[in-house]
């Protein structure tokens, strides 16, 4: 939406998911004082990455796997995004624990043995989800994982479902809606990732164009707080938005969904979740998933 005082809007995309919707309402529809207009479109996590690669837009939401190779066009703001506890993508399959091997449940291992040589579907290469699972593989999957298939990840558990593929990563609310599908968890890589490093799991990141020049970048950053405090102090202000935007998302299920990633590290990342950030990319580095981060590649302005 264009404000009337900013006849060049800014551009962003970010995904039709709750949690942006509802972080973005009250800027997107001018009721943030002084924020400048933007136009949004409205793309998942795969093809926002995409854009950022290829220097498009001003303003993104992306996956922080993303951002080792974007940083020197963008920066991160340290708002806005999602990263959180107890909210990392499952990895799921159509039977319990180890009989996609043959072995009975009961003898299940939860080191993720099944696996080893299995397709097993994700909705990105470049997504936070990813290298998780990547990292998470690496240490539990002896052998390794079979071929990985790329597709939007609301084709995920209907493939896995259907035996299209053995397992599936998965991401957003299908944390709530797995077992609709007959699916079985084989593993939180949200727990595995806390419980190895003690971190929140980073997510999504907000990014803007370093071109914009630092000030810009500054009222870009109070313009989302601003923007979240709203939509906390009102949520019903958002709600109609919210909804018209979320895939014919239970109701409910978008509330959990909004609650579940939208939190403290949305108005601020803080230390912890710089930590985080610095954490998953500098394991994913030496493993060779991404290039490496130079020293102040994280910094804001």
């Amino acid at each position: 939406m264009t404000s009337p005082t900013s006849p060049d809007p800014l551009r962003i995309a970010h995904s039709p998911c709750p949690n942006d919707t509802f972080v973005f309402d009250a800027w997107t529809h001018g009721r943030v004082p002084g924020a400048p207009g933007v136009e949004v479109t409205f793309a998942d996590i795969d093809i926002t990455n995409g854009m950022a690669e290829r220097g498009e837009l001003d303003i993104l939401k992306v996956s922080y796997a993303v951002l080792p190779w974007v940083l020197d066009e963008y920066a991160l703001l340290p708002c806005g995004g999602a990263l959180g506890r107890g909210c990392g993508p499952l990895v799921l399959t159509k039977e319990p624990g180890a009989s996609l091997t043959g072995t009975s449940p009961a003898d299940a291992s939860p080191t993720g043995a099944s696996l080893t040589g299995r397709t097993v579907a994700v909705p990105s290469e470049r997504s936070t989800a990813y290298l998780l699972f990547r990292l998470w593989a690496a240490e539990v999957v002896p052998g390794g994982v079979g071929e990985v298939v790329v597709m939007p990840f609301h084709e995920i558990m209907p493939a896995v479902r259907d035996g299209k593929v053995d397992a599936g990563l998965v991401i957003h609310e299908a944390r709530f809606t797995y077992q609709n599908y007959g699916l079985h968890r084989l593993a939180d890589l949200g727990e595995h990732w806390e419980s190895t490093t003690g971190l929140p799991i980073p997510l999504g990141a907000i990014i803007a164009k370093r071109s914009l020049g630092d000030a810009t970048l500054r009222r870009l950053a109070e313009s989302i707080r601003t923007s979240v405090r709203l939509a906390w102090d009102d949520p019903e202000a958002s709600r109609a938005y919210v909804l018209e935007h979320s895939q014919e998302m239970d109701p409910s299920v978008a509330d959990q969904h909004i609650g579940l990633y939208v939190n403290e590290f949305t108005a601020d990342l803080g230390e912890d979740g710089y930590a985080a950030v610095r954490g998953l990319l500098t394991r994913a580095a030496a493993e060779g998933l991404v290039p490496p981060l130079g020293q102040d590649a994280l910094r804001f302005v």
